[in-house]
């Protein structure tokens, strides 16, 4: 739902070439101009003023391709990092105890018998109802199931219960979809299903685990997999069935849903531990929490308005500083003939117009472009994806209240 732009430094970084004496031969006869004038002045002639034109039209052309870049960038990976600092607020705004930490102690939790408790009853769209784990898409994959399959709720949250089909445990089918790509792309490796791997359900007393059964892609018209029943939605339905829906194919245009299921294995209390399938030992014998639900870095930056302001202030510092202490020197030399008057170019004058030695300028320009990447992110790249057709039907992209 994701490059710095490099303006050619050919135009500032000029090499001069001494001027010679009159008649002179060799390097060795280099004599000062008359009138004791000993500056060096350029000879290399400015491009014609087609060749700059086509320079800034290329600067144009490589910007436009960094800013598609970035989109994708933002698409595939800073949808996602927002995704999971919501998932995270969800999770620390209900109370709900820490599986790896059970009164200090993790034990693996013993499967019930009887039929299992449903929970929550009646959930209102939006609730978070469950945590899903499943280990085959890696140790610190978790995310949060809350009621709901729209846009809004997948893009922010990872997986979404169909409102009416049954809840974790139920006779029946429990139907979750969830994002292939973006967002956190929360289903993106259900092709690595294996039979038999686990699906974990964690509500906030009860564990269900479901164990991986088939998959198969059909048309979004389909909708027979999401029945109670989607064996044969004509019968009345027996087994415990959970149903995970995604996009297929994964980075195009999705033409069809891939589908994978699964039937319930046994259930257990939170209270008790945690599930065999999420315990892990160590070489002292002491039972672990095998998945890691630390927050990763990225996701604890928050809104990247901060980060544009912040870079903003830090340019506007440093611009100050390298003004008082080396003015201009690029722009001094080209105004005394030091250096031949350079060529159009969109960074090039950029560059020039900081001040300071080169490296000063470097940095307050790629500081510069900095603030800019994150400014899209920020505001440029929602915008588009929400309000131009062909980008929000790629990118699946609402606004969020």
């Amino acid at each position: 739902m994701r490059h710095g732009n490099h303006g050619s430094d050919a135009s500032i970084a000029m090499d001069n070439v001494p001027a010679y004496a009159a008649g002179a031969g060799s390097a060795a006869s280099v004599q000062p101009s008359r009138g004791g004038d000993s500056r060096r002045r350029p000879s290399a002639p400015r491009r014609g003023a087609l060749w700059q034109v086509l320079g800034i039209i290329a600067e144009l052309l490589l910007t436009a391709a960094a800013i598609c870049a970035l989109y994708i960038v933002w698409q595939m990976w800073w949808t996602g990092v927002e995704a999971e600092q919501v998932q995270n607020e969800t999770t620390q705004s209900v109370n709900w105890s820490d599986p790896s930490n059970n009164g200090g102690d993790v034990k693996v939790a013993e499967a019930q018998e009887g039929d299992p408790p449903v929970q929550p009853e009646k959930p209102a769209y939006g609730d978070l109802i469950a945590q899903v784990y499943i280990p085959r898409f890696g140790s610190q994959w978790h995310r949060n199931l809350v009621e709901g399959t729209t846009l809004e709720q997948l893009n922010r949250h990872g997986l979404g219960h169909y409102q009416d089909t049954q809840m974790p445990g139920q006779v029946g089918n429990f139907a979750v979809a969830g994002h292939r790509n973006g967002y956190g792309q929360p289903l993106g490796d259900v092709d690595k299903l294996q039979e038999g791997d686990p699906i974990i359900i964690r509500t906030k007393d009860y564990w269900y685990v479901y164990h991986y059964t088939r998959y198969e892609i059909v048309l979004p018209t389909d909708i027979y997999v999401i029945a109670p029943n989607p064996e044969n939605s004509s019968v009345e339905p027996t087994k415990r069935m959970i149903t995970l829906t995604t996009c297929e194919p994964k980075y195009s245009t999705p033409t069809h849903r891939w589908i994978s299921y699964g039937e319930l294995a046994y259930w257990a209390k939170v209270s008790d531990g945690v599930p065999k399938e999420l315990a892990t030992t160590d070489s002292s014998g002491e039972v672990r929490f095998a998945t890691k639900e630390t927050p990763s870095l990225v996701s604890k930056i928050g809104s990247l308005d901060k980060v544009v302001y912040g870079a903003l202030v830090a340019w506007l510092i440093l611009f100050i500083a390298a003004a008082v202490a080396w003015r201009w020197p690029v722009l001094k030399a080209i105004r005394l003939g030091e250096r031949r008057r350079p060529d159009a170019s969109i960074y090039g004058t950029l560059l020039r117009l900081q001040p300071g030695v080169a490296p000063i300028r470097w940095l307050l320009l790629a500081v510069l472009l900095f603030a800019g990447a994150a400014a899209l992110f920020q505001w440029v790249f929602p915008w588009a994806a929400a309000n131009i057709p062909f980008l929000q039907q790629m990118s699946n992209f609402v606004v969020s209240n």
